[in-house]
């Protein structure tokens, strides 16, 4: 029989057992959440502290993606960047070649004929589309709406074959030029995209009426994630992120470009600034989208596509092919670049992910010398630090998702 002072001693060592049990419970985990991981949009690795599920602190880590796209362009002639823009914001590439590209015609002092600007107009609004499908489907599959993801993604497969018969490429298009495109609508295409427009708008309230209105999905995202006015401001926030907030804010018609201002859509803007009101405002984005569409068809002006001028755009095919004047004129162009005078400008296009800039300074000729990418997904993605302190580990999905970054632009 153990004596009444072993059986003091086995009581003290519980005691003390009890009492470093307790310490070790009081104590913060840190958790990684990425870079692999199918919920951070990309690679993005959080580093969360957190009081049992409850974060306490969320650190967001980046440049896992960094290719150095800005020391790229300071390397290449103007229009061989264009297919480097593909691959920033990699769910809308066209809407990043346009960008690109008229940040170049600003530098140069060129502006498109009506039907270029159409053109141009026809392929952002359809990024548009496609970049905030993915958003909505992929943010659904997060909360646990498999069906919801279905859906958008077929509706992308129909915009994809759009772009295929538009650029000649599904996914990484290099469709613009600086002065252009490279090439007309094909002959088919505006009936193509005409039945799109018929068919789309049906199926896309199918998505409305699966989650907007589901429980679930509200619990999961209202009052989840609140961005207030000041701080979308403070934190340089734009697009649907900052509009979500209450703050209406549309490059598109604060600043138009490619006669936005002659088209009739509305300005989406929330109240909360919560996950909800930016899944809603990205809704009704593709509706206003669908408005734009619908009267840049019927409104698409005849006539040429690209800018003119004898120095510094490519002569027509067939001259080259048959005329020693313009051959040269064809080799000085493809060899030397556009020979942009010397100056610093700086324009921004309204992206799917917000306010895409591009700041060019040059000293001449056809190679930018110092060229700096504004890129919303990673000024967007500022304010994590500050929102996702004090939600559950399983919010911080949902808030991700509702922010929609993609990491091809954060670390370019």
């Amino acid at each position: 029989m153990a004596t009444i002072l072993e059986q003091k001693d086995a009581l003290g060592r519980s005691v003390q057992a009890l009492r470093e049990t307790k310490d070790l419970m009081g104590e913060k985990l840190v958790l990684n959440m990425g870079p692999s991981h199918p919920s951070t949009h990309g690679v993005l690795r959080l580093v969360m502290e957190l009081d049992g599920e409850v974060v306490t602190k969320a650190i967001p880590e980046i440049g896992y993606l960094h290719r150095g796209d800005e020391k790229i362009a300071e390397n290449m002639q103007y229009n061989q960047f264009v297919p480097y823009t593909d691959r920033l914001d990699y769910l809308a590439p066209v809407a990043n070649n346009i960008a690109y590209a008229l940040a170049v015609e600003k530098l140069m002092g060129w502006e498109l004929p009506a039907r270029g600007k159409a053109i141009r107009v026809i392929g952002c609004e359809l990024a548009r589309i496609s970049a905030h499908l993915l958003m909505i489907g992929c943010l659904g599959m997060d909360l646990g709406a498999m069906t919801v993801f279905l859906y958008t993604f077929t509706e992308r497969e129909k915009i994809y074959n759009l772009m295929e018969a538009m650029t000649g490429a599904r996914f990484t298009t290099s469709y613009t030029r600086v002065g252009g495109q490279t090439r007309d609508l094909s002959p088919g295409f505006i009936s193509q995209l005409k039945d799109f427009l018929r068919t789309f708008p049906p199926a896309f309230e199918e998505v409305d009426k699966l989650i907007t209105r589901n429980r679930i999905f509200v619990d999961r995202t209202k009052d989840i994630g609140v961005i207030t006015r000041e701080d979308a401001i403070a934190y340089g926030l734009s697009g649907p992120n900052l509009r979500g907030s209450g703050v209406d804010h549309d490059l598109r018609k604060k600043h138009p470009y490619l006669d936005y201002e002659k088209y009739d859509f509305e300005v989406p803007i929330g109240l909360v600034g919560d996950c909800y009101d930016r899944y809603l405002v990205r809704m009704e984005e593709i509706r206003q989208s669908v408005r734009i569409l619908e009267q840049a068809v019927d409104s698409l002006p005849e006539g040429p596509i690209n800018w003119h001028d004898p120095k510094s755009t490519l002569p027509d095919k067939v001259a080259v092919l048959t005329k020693m004047e313009e051959l040269i004129h064809h080799f000085l162009v493809v060899t030397e670049g556009v020979d942009a005078p010397a100056g610093e400008i700086y324009f921004a296009a309204e992206n799917p992910k917000g306010e895409l800039g591009f700041y060019i300074y040059s000293k001449g000729g056809g190679v930018p010398y110092r060229m700096k990418i504004r890129s919303p997904s990673f000024v967007n993605l500022s304010i994590m630090e500050k929102i996702i302190p004090g939600h559950f580990v399983s919010d911080v999905v949902g808030i991700l998702g509702s922010m929609d970054p993609v990491f091809g632009e954060v670390d370019r």
